[in-house]
């Protein structure tokens, strides 16, 4: 007997249809007759009555029905909740970081230590929406790392001042925009020029706030047409040609280069960006130990 013989009979009983259920199950029909037959004779009863449109349960059937689903949800719950006690056991290292760091920075840097020393699984918790929030994940020991920018006029960079921390390079934003038919900036910056569209960072981001003392300082003719929080998304605006917008040169280093993009402003208008990576003052999990003096060393033989 085998679990998906049951998931198999509860969809022909929601649709009562082979044709359906095979699609829901990604088989063939033929396939699914076929298991649900290998069950009828694990039971010794139909299950089925096939001579009817659409075809109907038998009465063995309709008893079998909550066992079966009663069946499958226990499994299935027993086999989630294993799987947690297993990872919950072994190494998990759990990251949090913002969404930028997550696609440009952390894919190459975690596999170059990985090459160094087996890490072992890893889980990644970096679905908040605000930049408040991921501080929040390390205040309350959702997680053991917290990857994120730095820069001075992000005042809540400050509350982590307490944690660990090692620097692990940096990063420029810079405004870039799509180039007209002569390869300038479609939408160049000049302080004292026509309206510039621009493709915003929500109000709770790690770049608002970063952009945001810049900007107080040396104002520029912006009109807000587009609002997002996520760096990737305000590249695809930005490539659509939707306006200006301020993004990590790591993010769009490729467009750059090939031209798809370019730079909207000379270098005053960049901000540079510390990469840091802090951490629980205590970690309870070993191998987020040793992850944290093997990165010591790396970053250590790096500076020599």
């Amino acid at each position: 007997m085998e679990l998906k013989w049951f998931e198999d009979f509860l969809s022909v009983a929601r649709s009562l249809s082979f044709t359906r259920a095979a699609d829901e199950r990604h088989i063939t029909q033929s396939a699914l007759s076929r298991r649900i037959r290998q069950l009828e004779e694990w039971l010794g009863v139909p299950l089925f009555d096939r001579k009817t449109y659409p075809v109907t349960l038998t009465p063995e059937g309709e008893s079998f029905l909550a066992t079966a689903s009663e069946t499958v949800f226990a499994m299935t719950h027993l086999r989630n909740d294993l799987n947690q006690r297993f990872r919950s056991r072994t190494a998990v290292l759990r990251f949090a970081m913002l969404n930028t760091l997550s696609l440009t920075f952390f894919p190459d840097w975690i596999q170059r230590l990985n090459l160094q020393q087996q890490l072992g699984y890893i889980r990644m918790c970096n679905s908040k929406p605000s930049f408040v929030e991921h501080i929040a994940t390390l205040h309350s020991g959702e997680t053991d790392f917290l990857l994120t920018y730095a820069h001075d006029a992000v005042s809540l960079i400050h509350q982590l001042a307490p944690y660990p921390m090692i620097p692990l390079g940096r990063e420029w934003a810079i405004p870039v925009c799509r180039p007209d038919s002569s390869g300038q900036p479609l939408y160049p910056i000049n302080p004292e020029g026509r309206p510039i569209p621009w493709l915003s960072y929500g109000h709770h981001s790690f770049f608002a706030h970063a952009l945001a003392q810049m900007l107080g300082e040396h104002p520029l003719p912006l009109e807000a047409v587009y609002e997002n929080g996520m760096s990737a998304n305000l590249k695809a605006m930005t490539l659509a040609g939707g306006g200006v917008a301020w993004l990590p040169l790591s993010l769009v280093h490729a467009e750059l280069s090939n031209g798809m993009l370019v730079r909207a402003g000379s270098s005053e208008w960049e901000i540079k960006l510390a990469i840091r990576l802090y951490r629980q003052p205590v970690l309870r999990n070993p191998q987020a130990e040793q992850l944290w003096q093997l990165i010591q060393q790396s970053e250590t033989a790096h500076a020599a």
